[in-house]
C-alpha cells in the first residue's frame, strides 16, 4: 500500500482510514465553497498531487448540463501549476467529458519527457443531481483501482453535501422572503416626524420571529409609534405577530390614547383566545405640542437621547404583556423636541444572558452619541456600540426625532 491508498486485497475501495477520514472531513458546515475546499484537500491527502472544484450555476438544469456550461473554480488543493492544462473557461475542457457522461473520466497528458500526467475528472453527482466536477492530477504514476474509487467515494460525498447546502440557501431565501413580508417597513409617518427602523435576526439566523415595529398615522399631526415582541420564535409567532399589527392598525384608527389602544388590544386578543401573549410599547408623538404619551405592556422602556447626545430612560408602569386578559395601563406624558431623539427597541438590542436587565439598560441609556447625527446614523451607531448584529435573540428597533421647522 503505497502513501496514496495503493491496492488493498479486496481492489475496491480505499482504505477503512481513508472513509473515516471522508466522512469526518468534508461537509462540516453549510457552506458550499468550504465543502469544495474540504474535498479537494482530502483527495489530495490520500489520492493526487493537485486538485480542484468547478462547480454549475445553481441553476442549471439537475441532470443534464447545456452543451458549453459555465463552470467556476472554487476550490484548490495541493501544487496548483498541476492544474493549469485544466482550466474551468476554454473550449470543451477535460472537465466536461465527466460532467457529459456522469462518469469519472480519466486522461493522460504526455509532457515531452517529462513525467506523464493523469488527470481523473469525477462528477459531483448526488440523488441525481449535477453540481459539478472534481479535477485529481498526479504526475509519475497511473490512478489505481482503489484510487479512483476512492476519489469518486469522496465526490459523492461532498455532492450529496453540496445538495443540502443549497436546499439550506433556497430554504433560508424563503423564510426570508416571508420575514420581510410579515415585517413590512412601517405605515407612513406624519411628514413632521424623522424615522429610522432596523430588524436583525438572531446571530444573523433567518428564523422567523415575532418582533415588530408600526407608525400610525394620526389626525392633528400625531403619529402613535409601536414596538413589540411576540414571545416565542419560528412561524406561528411571525403569524401572531402579524396579527397583533393588523388588530393594533384597527384599533389605533380610533385616536385613542395609547394605554386606552392597549386596553382594547389586550381584550380583542384575549377575545381570540389563540393568540401568543406578546409586550408592546407605544409612543404617541404630538410635534405641535411638543410632548409624547407612554404607554406599555410588558415591554422595556424607551431611552430618549438629548442634544448633547447623552441617553435617559422613560420610567413607565410596567403593565401586563397583551393577551392575559388581566388590563391595567397607564400612560405617561413627557416633554419631547426636535433636539431630542427617540430609540423604541425589543430586548434583543440590550439583553445579554446572567446580566441583570438593569444593567443592560443603563448600557444603552450610558451610550454617548453623536449630537449632530442622522436618525439613521444614529440608529446605526447604537446597533454598532451595542454588537446588535450578534445579539442572542432578534433585534427590532425604531428611532424618532421631530422635525425641526424652518422659519423664514
Amino acid at each position: 500500500m503505497d502513501g496514496r491508498g495503493g491496492e488493498d486485497p479486496a481492489g475496491a475501495r480505499a482504505p477503512f482510514g481513508g472513509i473515516d477520514d471522508a466522512v469526518e472531513s468534508i461537509g462540516t458546515t453549510l457552506d458550499e465553497r468550504i465543502t469544495c475546499t474540504e474535498l479537494a484537500s482530502y483527495v489530495c491527502r490520500h489520492f493526487c498531487d493537485a486538485a480542484a472544484v468547478d462547480l454549475l450555476p445553481e441553476d442549471t438544469p439537475a441532470t443534464r448540463p447545456p452543451s458549453e456550461p459555465e463552470l467556476s473554480r472554487v476550490a484548490m488543493a495541493g501544487h496548483s501549476g498541476l492544474l493549469s492544462p485544466w482550466a474551468p473557461e476554454g473550449p470543451r475542457p477535460v472537465s466536461f467529458k465527466a460532467l457529459d457522461s456522469g462518469q469519472p473520466v480519466i486522461t493522460s497528458l504526455d509532457l515531452s519527457g517529462r513525467l506523464p500526467r493523469q488527470v481523473m475528472t469525477v462528477p459531483l453527482l448526488a440523488r441525481g443531481r449535477l453540481y459539478g466536477v472534481l479535477l485529481a492530477v498526479r504526475h509519475g504514476s497511473v490512478f489505481s483501482h482503489v484510487e479512483s474509487n476512492g476519489t469518486h467515494h469522496a465526490a459523492h460525498i461532498a455532492a450529496v453535501h453540496l445538495g443540502h447546502a443549497r436546499e439550506h440557501n433556497a430554504v433560508s431565501s424563503t423564510v426570508q422572503d416571508l420575514q420581510r413580508a410579515l415585517l413590512a417597513e412601517p405605515g407612513r409617518p406624519h411628514p413632521n416626524l424623522d424615522l429610522a427602523t432596523r430588524y436583525l435576526p438572531a446571530g444573523g439566523s433567518t428564523l422567523v420571529g415575532g418582533d415588530w415595529f408600526e407608525t400610525v398615522r394620526l389626525h392633528f399631526g400625531r403619529t402613535l409609534l409601536v414596538v413589540g415582541d411576540v414571545m416565542g420564535h419560528g412561524l406561528d409567532a411571525a403569524v401572531d405577530m402579524n396579527a397583533y399589527r393588523s388588530m393594533l392598525r384597527y384599533t389605533a384608527s380610533t385616536d385613542l390614547p395609547p394605554h386606552r389602544v392597549l386596553r382594547r388590544l389586550d381584550a380583542a386578543v384575549t377575545e381570540e383566545g389563540n393568540r401568543r401573549p406578546a409586550t408592546c410599547l407605544l409612543v404617541q408623538v404630538d410635534p405641535a405640542r411638543g410632548t409624547a404619551a407612554f404607554a406599555g405592556a410588558g415591554h422595556l422602556p424607551p431611552v430618549v437621547f438629548g442634544a448633547d447626545g447623552t441617553g435617559e430612560l422613560v420610567h413607565l408602569p410596567v403593565g401586563p404583556p397583551l393577551g392575559t386578559g388581566v388590563g391595567g395601563y397607564q400612560r405617561v406624558t413627557r416633554a419631547l423636541t426636535p433636539d431630542d431623539t427617540l430609540v423604541m427597541f425589543t430586548d434583543g438590542l440590550v439583553e445579554h444572558r446572567g446580566e441583570d436587565i438593569d444593567e443592560s439598560l443603563d448600557r444603552l441609556a450610558g451610550l454617548r452619541l453623536h449630537p449632530k447625527a442622522s436618525v439613521d446614523e444614529l440608529l446605526e451607531e447604537v446597533l454598532l456600540k451595542l454588537d446588535a448584529r450578534h445579539a442572542e435573540d432578534d433585534v427590532a428597533v425604531l428611532v424618532a426625532r421631530i422635525r425641526r421647522r424652518h422659519t423664514t
